[in-house]
Order: structure tokens, then C-alpha cells, then sequence
């Protein structure tokens, strides 16, 4: 599962961030923070008292509220921005903090945010300036909270799930002096053309596992772990109204045996502020071409 991106030696983003070539480097963020109180309350007790080591903030949900007032609390905790144009709940649903006669593009013909079943209709018809209009409502909302995120990600929408979207949010991030979270070869070459630090190995997506046996498969992907830098997408939730696999995640990211095999395996668990300070250095843009 874990190949280095084609071209890129793994001690390269290492380099970039100041380790040893050979370290073994892994980022465990935690996404839909502000999905609920569920949620919420998982992933800090998995940053707080586990191997997590950041999250990603979902401003439109109706857990955002509580979830900023827990970051406030907490400004330990790195976060990033999980900027949202998917609603994949019909329990407490949400909508684009921008009013909706200035997102039509972004809504589904009921008036709502399209669902994970109807994201290529969603990205169709998405015009990129509503886009931008509503990724800059999502980022200056928490900046109107106080509060100060490390990075820029997307819910449900690998890499903004069009070329366009992904330069848009790199723009944004230079332009807020964020990190951008980057899945796929084509985002993470461009980073990495601009002397950005990326993840150089395949992410892990904790929906991609099988529930059963998981955290045997968590401990087997830890021994495994290739040097350079690796980052898993975990979502933790807890009690009976979350999925079983976000409790599996939180379970597996709280326990003890997750600690001692960082430790045995002495794996160096980092967050998408060293990435931050990393990509503040001035850079020279590549040639347009060259992409």
C-alpha cells in the first residue's frame, strides 16, 4: 500500500523539514472534527491522549460551534480546514455558509449540498468562483473565531476532485500561509516542484479498511512503515449513533498497543504545522509548463 510517488526519493520531504533522511515520518490527522459531539470528543481524546496528531474542521456542520470552542480551549491542537461542499449525512444536515442565491452552482436541485453518491454532477456543474466564494466563507469563519489553522484539506473530494478546485486551494492556502493536504500524484508533484514538503507515500484512508481486523491491521501498517514521510486519514467517533469504523479508529488511536509500537518502531509522529513552516520558505514557481 505504501509505494513511493514515482520520481521522489523518500528522504527528500524529510530533508525539507529538518529530519534525518531515513526517519520514518507519519502525520495521523483526524478528519470531520465538528461533524457532531460524537466526533468532536473522539478526536481530541485521540490527539490528547493517543497517536493523533492533527485534525481537519468541517465549519458548516452543526458540531463546528462546539468543535471551535473545544479548539479554543485547546491551542495545542493543530487543525486544518476540511472545506465542505458535500453533505454526507441526511441526520443533521448542513449547508454552505454562503446564502445560497450567491452558491447555486453548489447546490443540488433541491436546494441542498449534494450528497457522495452525486459528486460528479457536483463537480459538472460547480463554478469556480462560487467555490471560492464559499472556501473563503469556511476559512475567514474560523479566522473570525480566533483561531489559527495549519493547513487547508476537502471533505469527500480527493484533491478538490478537479484540477481547478486544487490550484484554487492552493492559492487560498499561500494567500492564508496554510499547508495544502495533497492525496494525489498530480497535486503532490506540484508541490513538490515549488520545494514543498508532501506526503511522498500512498495516504491510508481509514473507510478503506475492512472493520473487522482492523486494529490488527492498524498495528501491521505501523511495523511497516517505510521512511519518508506517510499520512493516514483517520475518523474517530464514539457511542451508538456513530459508524462502528469510527469507533474502531478512536479505539485503536487511544490504546495502548498504538503507543508502544510508535515507540518500539521509533516512528516520529508530526502535524501539518511543521509542514506550514516548511512551505513559508521563499520558493521560485516552476515553469507553468512543466506541470
Amino acid at each position: 500500500m505504501h509505494v513511493p510517488a514515482a520520481g521522489a526519493p523518500s528522504a527528500r520531504s524529510n530533508e525539507l523539514l529538518g529530519l534525518a533522511p531515513q526517519a520514518r515520518v507519519l502525520i495521523v490527522n483526524c478528519d470531520d472534527f465538528g461533524m457532531s459531539p460524537e466526533v468532536n470528543a473522539a478526536v481530541v481524546q485521540s490527539i490528547e491522549e493517543g497517536i493523533g496528531t492533527s485534525c481537519s474542521l468541517m465549519v458548516p456542520c452543526p458540531g463546528a460551534t462546539h468543535a471551535m470552542a473545544l479548539l479554543r480551549r485547546r491551542p495545542h491542537i493543530p487543525f486544518g480546514i476540511h472545506l465542505t461542499l458535500v453533505c454526507d449525512t441526511d441526520r443533521d444536515r448542513w449547508w454552505p455558509l454562503t446564502a445560497k442565491e450567491r452558491v447555486p452552482s453548489l447546490l443540488d436541485d433541491d436546494g441542498e449540498l449534494f450528497a457522495p453518491t452525486q459528486v460528479p454532477e457536483l463537480l459538472a456543474r460547480a463554478r469556480t468562483d462560487e467555490v471560492e466564494r464559499e472556501f473563503r466563507a469556511q476559512i475567514e469563519a474560523v479566522v473570525d473565531a480566533g483561531l489559527t489553522p495549519t493547513h487547508l484539506d476537502w471533505h469527500c473530494l480527493a484533491d478538490g476532485g478537479r484540477a481547478d478546485i486544487f490550484d484554487l486551494t492552493v492559492a487560498l492556502a499561500r494567500e492564508y500561509g496554510l499547508a495544502t493536504r495533497a492525496w494525489l500524484e498530480r497535486g503532490r508533484g506540484l508541490l513538490r516542484r515549488r520545494g514543498v514538503p508532501v506526503v511522498e507515500h500512498e495516504f491510508l484512508d481509514s473507510f478503506g479498511l475492512d472493520v473487522e481486523g482492523k486494529q490488527a491491521r492498524y498495528a501491521e501498517l505501523l511495523r511497516e512503515l517505510p521512511a519518508g514521510l506517510s499520512e493516514w486519514a483517520v475518523h474517530p467517533g464514539l457511542g451508538a449513533e456513530d459508524l462502528r469504523v469510527r469507533c474502531t479508529d478512536h479505539e485503536f488511536l487511544t490504546s495502548q498497543r498504538a503507543r508502544d509500537i510508535i515507540r518500539e518502531e521509533g516512528i516520529v509522529l508530526i502535524d501539518y504545522g511543521l509542514l506550514q513552516n516548511a512551505g513559508r520558505r521563499p520558493t521560485v514557481d516552476p515553469d507553468p509548463g512543466a506541470c
